[in-house]
């Protein structure tokens, strides 16, 4: 039971909590009353509002969409009137555009360009509104001439500033190609910048704007032009500086004037030059004297025309190259793409064929030559030929994409070539064989003849061209047979002896026809049988030296891949051929020594056209290439020249018999002398001295060049005659076989080596 002071408590506490609480809600109630007293005002007041701006819009609307209709018509007025300003100025664009069309472009291009662009603008408007208007032809009449004064413009500058290039430029072009160290392009502009920039955008808007390709015509026809003369201005300028300095051109000259180039020249070929200069160097050594004559034309003499008219023509090749190289970068920015391969064709012609028409005129030439047998100039082929080839690569990238007739004009020119070279060394060849046995183009002292020296000295000039003289070799018709059927020819062996055996040829063709290991014919048989096109003469005379028919397959048959001949090809071609050529003019010297009726002079003859041969061979390559397939020719020509001093020594022996002891009877010492034996005696030194004067003054007119030979002759000769004379004299010089031993003792051993120290020598 809870106590009465805690229940009272806990009562008035109760109490005093209720009346809080009705307190706090007699606040909640006058706070409601006075939330929803506001409410009730604020709803009021947005009524109000509302029903305002109701009253508001109904106002602003009708005046905003009155507003707006005003503004559409205000931007339609303006469009119109913008349109009619446009279709206005059209009518206005021949009278503004007028004076400037009439003045040109010249000096204005941009302007002139931009008043071409309202013309044009103006033709296109009238055509598609209004094609029947007046002012439509007015506007394309003034197009047309616009048109027509860019055109002249466009020639007027390709004329204008299109400068030939010059030959010293052209020179420092071409040569930076052959030197070593790495220089900066040749700067080669043919037009100014400005000026290409305005061609540029003037062919830009004729093919955009003009239709019309007239121009490309132009523009070919100028550079076309320029091209052409640029090369033979400097052919021209070759012709000039060799005639005032005898060489195009010499950057070693101190004080270099202005038309000198700045980079080395090019190799020149010098090969009418070199041919003057090897004949000098032989006649150092020995191997000059009197020639005999012969029927083909000398090389030594000529003058330097044909050697500056090579070096132009090559000079002028390579300047093609570089030349049409520039003018195809030049002219891809002026030509339309599709356009630039048959504008670029078209010019390059006028130059290209001038080169090609000079080719053949030299082929022409070559022609002619061998004609007249002038081999000499026959050899302006060969660096050409060369330089052609080595050039064509070059060639076939300038001319991608031009015509099939200009890319075949090259190859052309250097199959006629090959033609006339090939018929040049055949032609060659057969001369030397042929060349006529005449007594009056024979040398009186036996000294070496001029057929030998030509024939070496051409023999020469092929080793600067292996390649190129094997390409030609390789043409020609004995080639092609002697590949057809090898087993019908001999081998080597079975000629050796004919070249550098004895002078007598008893060898018939039946023994020309020994079967040889390998050989896919029938065994012995005659070339006749299986090639009809060689003759037996020609068998004998292409085997003379060497291996002639051991020749290995064409490269070009043998390996796809291959596109030139290889140098070990061409090198045993051209070994080949020398051979051949030596063994030709082996055969006619022989026959030519035939002409002398002195056994003597005709060994003394031989001996100095082999000895000439031989040092000729020696101080050159020749020697080392004939050994490509005659390894034995040098110990071969040795021999032979010996075999022609014994032959000349055999002419002694008339004189040398007289006191010879084989000749002579014995004598007893102390016993008187009968009748016989001193007439005998007489006899003897009468026989003697004769001899001995007759053969002095006969063969000191006699000429052996080559001083060693000649020392080497004249000391074997007086050893003989020295130790013979001395013995004899010894033995009957004291004896009494006269009254009168000075006329018979007419002289004493050392005059005798005297008199032999005096042969070949007019001059002692």
């Amino acid at each position: 039971m809870i106590p009465p002071q805690e229940a009272s408590a806990r009562r008035r506490e109760i109490e005093d909590k209720l009346k809080q609480e009705e307190e706090t809600l007699s606040f909640i109630r006058d706070s409601l009353e006075k939330s929803d007293q506001l409410t009730k005002n604020m709803v009021s007041i947005l009524s109000s509002f509302e029903s305002r701006l109701m009253k508001l819009e109904n106002s602003i609307i009708p005046v905003h969409k009155q507003t707006e209709n005003l503004q559409r018509l205000q931007e339609n007025v303006e469009k119109t009137l913008s349109c009619l300003d446009h279709v206005i100025s059209y009518y206005h664009v021949a009278s503004d555009t007028e004076k400037i069309i009439r003045e040109g472009p010249t000096g204005r291009l941009e302007e002139y360009l931009g008043s071409m662009a309202k013309i044009q603008k103006a033709v296109e408007y009238f055509q598609d509104n209004s094609p029947d208007s007046p002012e439509l032809n007015k506007v394309k009449l003034l197009f047309e001439r616009g048109k027509e004064s860019l055109e002249s413009e466009f020639r007027s500058l390709m004329t204008r500033h299109s400068k030939v290039v010059s030959p010293v430029l052209i020179l420092d072009l071409i040569s930076g190609e052959d030197e070593l160290e790495v220089q900066e392009e040749v700067p080669l502009e043919h037009l100014p910048e400005g000026v290409l920039q305005d061609v540029i955008r003037i062919s830009r808007w004729l093919v955009e704007y003009g239709r019309n390709q007239d121009f490309m015509n132009v523009y070919y026809q100028i550079r076309s032009s320029q091209l052409d003369r640029s090369i033979k201005g400097l052919k021209e300028h070759f012709r000039k500086s060799s005639s005032s300095s005898g060489v195009p051109y010499s950057p070693a000259i101190p004080n270099k004037r202005k038309d000198t180039p700045t980079k080395k020249p090019l190799k020149r070929p010098g090969t009418i030059r070199k041919a003057q200069n090897l004949l000098k160097q032989y006649s150092q050594h020995g191997l000059d004297g009197k020639k005999g004559g012969s029927n083909l034309i000398p090389l030594e003499g000529r003058d330097d025309t044909l050697d500056v008219e090579t070096d132009a023509y090559i000079h002028c090749v390579s300047a093609f190259v570089k030349l049409a190289q520039s003018e195809y970068q030049l002219l891809m920015d002026v030509i339309p793409e599709h356009h630039q391969k048959k504008t670029f064709d078209s010019l390059i012609q006028d130059a290209l064929d001038g080169l090609m028409l000079e080719g053949e005129n030299i082929v022409s030439a070559a022609r002619k030559a061998i004609i007249r047998h002038d081999f000499s100039a026959v050899l302006t082929v060969f660096p050409i030929l060369r330089h052609l080839k080595q050039t064509k690569p070059e060639f076939d990238q300038v001319l991608q994409g031009t015509a099939a007739s200009t890319k075949n004009k090259l190859p052309g020119l250097i199959t006629s070539m090959e033609t006339v070279g090939a018929k040049a060394l055949e032609d060659f060849a057969d001369n030397i064989k042929n060349d006529p046995d005449k007594e009056y183009n024979m040398p009186k002292d036996g000294t070496v003849h001029e057929l030998t020296s030509n024939a070496i000295l051409f023999l020469q000039q092929l080793l600067d061209f292996q390649e190129t003289a094997g390409a030609m070799l390789a043409s020609q018709e004995w080639h092609s047979l002697v590949r057809r059927c090898p087993a019908c020819l001999a081998p080597p062996s079975a000629f050796l002896h004919l070249l550098l055996g004895s002078p007598v040829l008893p060898i018939s063709l039946t023994q020309l026809t020994v079967p040889w290991a390998g050989a896919s014919g029938p065994a012995g048989c005659l070339p006749t049988d299986c090639c009809p096109g060689i003759g037996a003469g020609e068998v004998g005379m292409e085997g003379v030296l060497g291996d002639t028919y051991n020749i290995p397959l064409d490269p070009r048959e043998t390996s796809s891949s291959a596109t030139s001949y290889s140098s070990e090809f061409s090198k045993r071609l051209l070994s080949t051929y020398i051979c051949k050529v030596l063994g030709n003019l082996q055969l006619n010297l022989l026959s030519k020594s035939k002409v002398y009726e002195d056994p003597a002079l005709s060994a003394i003859f031989l001996h100095n056209n082999y000895n000439y041969i031989l040092k000729a061979l020696e101080k050159s390559e020749l020697i080392q290439l004939v050994a490509v397939t005659q390894k034995t020719a040098e110990r071969s020509y040795r021999e032979h020249i010996e075999q022609q001093i014994q032959t000349y020594q055999r002419s002694w022996l008339k004189v040398t018999d007289y006191i010879s002891e084989k000749n002579l009877p014995v004598f007893q010492p102390g016993v008187k002398l009968r009748d016989k034996e001193r007439q005998m005696i007489k006899e003897r030194f009468k026989g003697f001295n004769d001899g001995l004067e007759e053969l002095c003054k006969i063969q000191k007119a006699w000429a052996i060049p080559d001083m060693e030979q000649r020392d080497k002759i004249r000391q074997a000769q007086k050893n003989i005659v020295r130790e013979t004379y001395g013995a004899f004299l010894h033995r009957y010089g004291s004896v009494p076989f006269t009254k009168n031993p000075e006329k018979y003792i007419k002289y004493r051993v050392e005059q005798v080596g005297d008199m032999i120290d005096r042969l070949f020598d007019t001059s002692a």
